[in-house]
C-alpha cells in the first residue's frame, strides 16, 4: 500500500474530550525521523508528521496516546493574544489597548498606550497585523543592522516573515530571516534573538563554539529564553 493510500485510510477529524471535533491534515514526510504533532493554530487544525516506514495504524495510535497533549495546547491557544477591539497585545515588550476608531483615518497607530485602527471592523484583524509587520520591519532591520556593524557578521538579506512556529532562522547563503511577531517582545528578547541568528552566520550549528559567540555578542540568553518558554508560544500565535 502506498503512502498516498494509506493516508486516505486515516480520519481526517478526532474527538478532544468534550471539545469540537478536531481536524487532522496527515503529512507523511521523506526527511522526517520521527512521528511529531503540533496545531496550526490559524487553521484551528492538528498536523500529524509521518516519517518513511511508519504505518498508518501507528500514526492513528500515536495521536490517541497524545490526546492530553493536544487538549492542553488548544486550551492554551485559546488565551493567545486576539488582533481585536479593546484587546491588549505587546509592542517592544509594552502593552498596548486595541482601540476601534471607525471615522478617523490612518489605518492604524501608536497613539499614548493605544494602537488605534480607523476604518470598518472587518478589517481589524488585517488592519492590525499589517501595522505589526510594517513595524517589525522597521525596528528589527535596524537593530540587525546596528548589531551587524558592532559584531562585523553581516547577513546578505534580511526578511521579516510571517511565520507561527520559529522566531527566525539563517541560510548558508547568509540570509536572516525574523518572524514579524519578535516585535511583540522586549529589547533583550530582540537582542538575543538577533544574536542568535547573526551568529549562524559563522557557525551553522548549535556546538559550543556557536554558544560561545551568541554569548560575545549578547548578556540576555538566560533572561530571554526564560521569556520565550514563558510567553513566546502564546505570542506566536497571536492572530
Amino acid at each position: 500500500m502506498t503512502g498516498l493510500q494509506s493516508l486516505q485510510q486515516l480520519p481526517t477529524e478526532i474527538n478532544i474530550s468534550a471539545q469540537e471535533p478536531l481536524q487532522v491534515i496527515w503529512k507523511h514526510s521523506l526527511r522526517a525521523r520521527r512521528l511529531a504533532l503540533r496545531i496550526a493554530a490559524h487553521e484551528q487544525k492538528l498536523v500529524v508528521t509521518i516519517p518513511q516506514g511508519c504505518s498508518s495504524a501507528q500514526a492513528l495510535a500515536f495521536v490517541q496516546k497524545n490526546h492530553g497533549w493536544i487538549s492542553d495546547r488548544l486550551k492554551k491557544l485559546e488565551n493567545a493574544p486576539s488582533f481585536s477591539a479593546n484587546s491588549t497585545i505587546l509592542i517592544e515588550g509594552k502593552p498596548y489597548l486595541i482601540v476601534h476608531s471607525r471615522n478617523r483615518l490612518g489605518g492604524a497607530w501608536l497613539e499614548n498606550n493605544c494602537l488605534m485602527v480607523s476604518g470598518d471592523m472587518a478589517f481589524m484583524n488585517r488592519r492590525v497585523t499589517d501595522f505589526l509587520r510594517n513595524h517589525a520591519a522597521t525596528v528589527l532591520k535596524r537593530e540587525v543592522q546596528a548589531m551587524a556593524l558592532h559584531t562585523g557578521l553581516h547577513p546578505s538579506r534580511v526578511d521579516i516573515r510571517d511565520t507561527s512556529s520559529r522566531w527566525g532562522s539563517c541560510t548558508s547563503t547568509g540570509r536572516l530571516m525574523l518572524s514579524w511577531r519578535v516585535i511583540m517582545a522586549p529589547e533583550l528578547v530582540r537582542h538575543y534573538l538577533i544574536a542568535h541568528e547573526l551568529s549562524h552566520l559563522r557557525h551553522m550549528n548549535h556546538g559550543p563554539l556557536f554558544w560561545q559567540c551568541v554569548n560575545s555578542i549578547t548578556p540576555h540568553k538566560t533572561q530571554a529564553e526564560t521569556w520565550l518558554r514563558q510567553k513566546g508560544p502564546l505570542l506566536l500565535q497571536a492572530r
